[in-house]
């Protein structure tokens, strides 16, 4: 029976990874610098690039949340205080994570709840979610199918408003 000692706390670590970990670090970092000094363009600004192909909206509407005592989050139109849905714990997981991200950005400005969110279809078929006090949004659209049913089942029926 042949038996290898070790030295104790010997590792060993081949050069091929490590080189091949150290190039990925490097050229991440150099294709970061370059779309920071103007190289590279940055990627699409959704309103921009709606502007410059004409996307006109097709419905809109405006949006409360509100959080109930029991977990439940409700939706109320903005202007009419309707209720537009109601979402118990364990559901509306993407209403709840969208519009938590843009309440924390006005939390951040010092900001309250008293300026609605803005709904907004397009005619290319993508949706919005927009914060008027921050001017933060969320593409709807980006997030599937299912995601977007929920928000369009919001939107009033027929065109623009």
């Amino acid at each position: 029976m042949i038996v290898r000692e070790y030295e104790k706390d010997e590792v060993t670590v081949h050069k091929v990874p490590l080189m091949l970990m150290g190039g990925i670090v490097a050229i991440s970092i150099l294709l970061t610098a370059a779309v920071q000094l103007g190289f590279f363009e940055r990627s699409a600004v959704p309103e921009v690039a709606r502007a410059e192909a004409g996307v006109q909206a097709t419905r809109m509407r405006t949006l409360r949340f509100f959080d109930e005592p029991d977990g439940t989050v409700r939706v109320e139109d903005g202007a009419s205080a309707e209720v537009l849905g109601r979402f118990g714990p364990g559901e509306g997981g993407f209403i709840r994570a969208s519009v938590r991200s843009l309440v924390h950005q006005r939390r951040i400005r010092g900001e309250g709840p008293r300026v609605p969110f803005e709904l907004t279809e397009w005619d290319t078929g993508g949706m919005t979610l927009n914060d008027p006090v921050t001017g933060k949004s969320v593409e709807v659209s980006s997030f599937g199918p299912d995601n977007r049913a929920i928000f369009a089942g919001m939107l009033p029926s027929g065109e623009a408003r």
